[in-house]
């Protein structure tokens, strides 16, 4: 009985390891398959999270890319690459990456000269689609900013435009609000402006700029910020330190400056007035400030307007303002920096207009009394 049981076991055995024999290679064959598709995976998992997927899922601000005609697959994975500025992560994770890819899938000689909008958290493909697809050139206009000019000045200049399809609102709506700018340090650093009517108020910086016809208003503020960036710099950062003012106190004072000087020669003669009030704490009492406030442009007002409870009213409060009432120009920046030093050291402290219709030049005075004899001579002419 022992030596059967023996026997059926040897069987047992012996058919194990014929099936054995024959499945071996098949199993050894689906595991390699198996293991061979794990780290393909793993590898496709890597290459697409470190390579091929956006840059910054959460980041969706657009850049500028433009794709010059009969660029190579290199030359615009290296514009996508340094499209966001030095120092800064790019719309593409590598260069090379890029390449591989367009290559992979067969689109490196389908991508398409033009100017297109991408941003950080579109993947590689979604990239190559859209330049595959291709983008029409943009139709260029010119935006023309008078010094002085103010935010709705501005605004209104697009909505009138017959080039410019920007929407005006849209460009309000942003220069209300600081922090869509605080990317630029001279807006992350403005003390609360929840007082002010723009937030924005004064860093536009007036010049004729090149635009697309239909750019978005982010668009064209980036570019007035980036100028005026650009402008107010190096000696007048140094020089704002040494009057003790800050960037945004120059900027007030200059925006009032403006609108107050016509004639290029007053410029520096005005501001000498304005320091000179400042040190005394005399109260500024600009009707630039009544203007902004009231949206009129007159040489007199009455009691009530010169009242009227608002922080841009100089009539009222001592000191600048809340904000810049304009934007102004290089000119009234640079005077606003470097007051008329005559006019400084001798004390000038009022200014009046002349006759508006022979000349725009100011009649300044260093005493009240010298300033209501100018005021009395030149008054008939304001109306």
């Amino acid at each position: 009985m022992k030596r059967k049981d023996s026997h059926e076991m040897t069987a047992v055995r012996q058919r194990w390891q014929r099936f054995w024999h024959y499945t071996r290679p098949i199993a050894t064959w689906l595991l390699s398959i198996g293991l061979v598709l794990v780290i393909a995976i793993v590898a496709v998992r890597f290459v697409l999270s470190h390579y091929i997927s956006a840059v910054d899922p959460d980041d969706a601000t657009p850049y500028e890319v433009v794709i010059p005609q009969n660029a190579s697959a290199g030359k615009i994975a290296d514009l996508l690459y340094h499209a966001c500025g030095e120092g800064e992560k790019g719309l593409i994770v590598s260069s090379a990456s890029f390449k591989v890819y367009v290559d992979f899938v067969g689109k490196a000689n389908s991508l398409k000269a033009g100017t297109y909008r991408l941003s950080k958290n579109m993947t590689i493909p979604e990239i190559v689609d859209v330049l595959a697809e291709g983008n029409p050139a943009r139709r260029t206009t010119r935006l023309v900013v008078i010094e002085g000019r103010t935010v709705e000045d501005i605004a209104r200049s697009i909505r009138e435009s017959d080039t410019i399809t920007t929407d005006p609102e849209a460009f309000l709506a942003l220069c209300r609000d600081a922090s869509a700018y605080a990317k630029y340090p001279f807006i992350a650093e403005l003390p609360d402006t929840a007082g002010r009517r723009y937030a924005l108020e004064g860093y536009l910086f007036p010049d004729t700029y090149e635009i697309y016809a239909d750019s978005a208003p982010e668009e064209i503020l980036d570019k007035m910020l980036t100028h005026y960036y650009e402008i107010f710099s190096g000696e007048w950062v140094s020089r704002a330190e040494e009057l003790n003012l800050t960037r945004d106190e120059v900027m007030t004072l200059a925006s009032i400056i403006e609108r107050e000087a016509s004639v290029p020669d007053d410029l520096p003669k005005v501001s000498a007035v304005f320091h000179n009030r400042l040190k005394q704490d005399m109260k500024l009492e600009s009707c630039a400030t009544l203007n902004y406030i009231t949206g009129q442009d007159r040489y007199v007002f009455t009691r009530d307007e010169m009242a009227i409870d608002s922080p841009y009213n100089t009539y009222r409060y001592a000191g600048l303002p809340i904000g810049p009432i304009s934007n102004p120009g290089a000119a009234a920046i640079k005077a606003a920096l470097y007051p008329d030093e005559t006019y400084l050291e001798e004390g000038y402290l009022y200014f009046c207009n002349a006759n508006p219709k022979e000349t725009r030049a100011l009649v300044f005075a260093k005493t009240y009394e010298e300033h209501q004899e100018n005021v009395e001579k030149y008054r008939q002419y304001w109306n």
